[in-house]
């Protein structure tokens, strides 16, 4: 039987934002490990008569998440009630956004590997963005055998919500681009978005476009939840997956139109659980928010907004590898968060025409400088009393390189192809094996001859 599947995977992710206070009252909003019920207040409890004051700095820093995803920033958003009663949810009703985000129609490009015939394949690989939007975090559940208990410290934390649309066909892309969500926003300052403390939470959708013969079918739409780990979402989707597949096999159940249930992830099973079946739109009964008046933007500010993250982590590594002669390795190192690439580009400014760029990328990786604990202009000092101390002879310096040459035949042959920044890399290799007792220049020119 002629018979082919793939799966269709979207995600929505909640980040919690790291403002010092609520979304809507001035309790605190650093929740995380603190004493049940010490950081509420009537407006965060729901209590009759107390009224939203919303945080400026939460509004401002969701405009900021979107403009690093690509989105368009809407001119006019406002923000909506969703109503459904939940133990969690002390008000009976969630203050959103609906039909008029803060950020619509963004996208995200991945660099995702394919192993085959032992070469690795990289594709670039685009994932919309639907909607990025605002609200308030609900109250934590913990739940024993027979009961369970509320701690409201965390309801009313800015959260912001990321839809994606389905472009995702495997759980590899699925990480890989949760990977990146977490280093942009990590990166903009705007949240911590630690998965084990449940400061970002993804829950994706998934099924199956089936096709047999001609036909093609889709399976039934899941959502998963709880969920805490990147590793977790990966064996999560890797299940359900499996699980849609022998269950069409046994019962040839379709999608119908409107129709999602959920799913828990049971990580000590590793299998997914049913809960209950989705509510959609039209049963939240969404109606703007009375007590908070609509955002409008001018063009000015949304200009502002973009001159605050010119440089984001990808153009960041680009100009690394470009400027600097970087391996694609090194420079994803180096960018892996903002403080790094700051201080890796302030490094390179005091050590510039002293000591090779390419040294000091390998001392800092190598050496994992805790960058919090030596300044810029102290590592450059030592780096530079270092290549006062011994030096290696020039007979043992050559069997160094030639032993390089042979440890790196790959990067020899890309040079001898003229792919210059293979010699930064040969560079690097040989000075780590002579633990600096040689110049970097001296190398570079014995490399060239022997290479020649």
């Amino acid at each position: 039987m002629d018979k082919f599947f793939s799966p269709i995977i979207g995600l929505e992710i909640h980040i919690e934002l790291k403002t010092a206070s609520k979304m809507f009252c001035g309790c605190s909003a650093n929740h995380f490990g603190k004493k049940p019920n010490t950081q509420v207040c009537p407006i965060c409890l729901g209590l009759p008569g107390a009224l939203p004051a919303p945080n400026k700095k939460a509004i401002d820093w969701t405009v900021l998440a979107g403009l690093a995803l690509g989105c368009q920033i809407p001119k006019f958003s406002k923000f909506d009630r969703k109503n459904y009663f939940y133990p969690d949810l002390p008000k009976g009703y969630q203050i959103s956004q609906y039909d008029l985000p803060l950020g619509i129609n963004g996208k995200l490009e991945l660099k995702v590997s394919n192993q085959s015939r032992n070469e690795k394949n990289i594709k670039s690989k685009i994932i919309r963005i639907r909607r990025v939007h605002l609200e308030e975090d609900t109250a934590k559940m913990i739940h024993y055998q027979n009961f369970t208990l509320l701690d409201f410290n965390r309801a009313g934390v800015p959260l912001i919500e990321i839809v994606t649309e389905p472009d995702f066909e495997s759980s590899d892309e699925v990480k890989e681009f949760l990977v990146k969500l977490q280093q942009i926003v990590r990166w903009i300052g705007i949240a911590e978005a630690n998965m084990e403390k449940g400061q970002m939470r993804c829950e994706p959708t998934v099924n199956l476009k089936i096709k047999k013969g001609k036909k093609i079918f889709y399976t039934p739409l899941v959502e998963l939840k709880n969920i805490n780990s990147f590793r977790f979402v990966k064996k999560a989707i890797e299940y359900e997956v499996k699980r849609q597949l022998e269950e069409f096999e046994k019962t040839g159940e379709v999608k119908r139109e409107g129709n999602k249930t959920t799913r828990g992830w049971d990580e000590k099973k590793g299998i997914t659980v049913l809960q209950r079946e989705k509510e959609e739109a039209a049963d939240y009964r969404y109606f703007p928010e009375p007590d908070i008046p609509p955002i409008r933007w001018r063009k000015i500010q949304i200009t502002n907004f973009k001159l605050q993250i010119l440089e984001l982590p990808e153009v960041k590594r680009e100009k690394f590898i470009k400027e600097y002669g970087l391996t694609d390795y090194q420079a994803k190192i180096l960018t892996s968060k903002k403080e790094m690439a700051d201080y890796f580009e302030k490094v390179v400014k005091l050590g510039r025409g002293k000591l090779e760029i390419s040294y000091l990328a390998n001392f800092i990786i190598n050496k994992k400088v805790e960058i919090s604990r030596i300044s810029p202009n102290q590592l450059i000092r030592n780096l530079l009393e270092k290549e006062k101390i011994t030096k290696i002879t020039g007979g043992e310096l050559e069997k160094i390189i030639l032993e390089a040459l042979k440890e790196n035949q790959k990067a020899t042959e890309d040079y001898k192809k003229g792919k210059v920044n293979a010699v930064q890399f040969l560079i690097g290799q040989v000075m780590a094996k002579t633990k600096g007792q040689a110049k970097p220049e001296e190398i570079k020119e014995k490399l060239v001859e022997l290479i020649s």
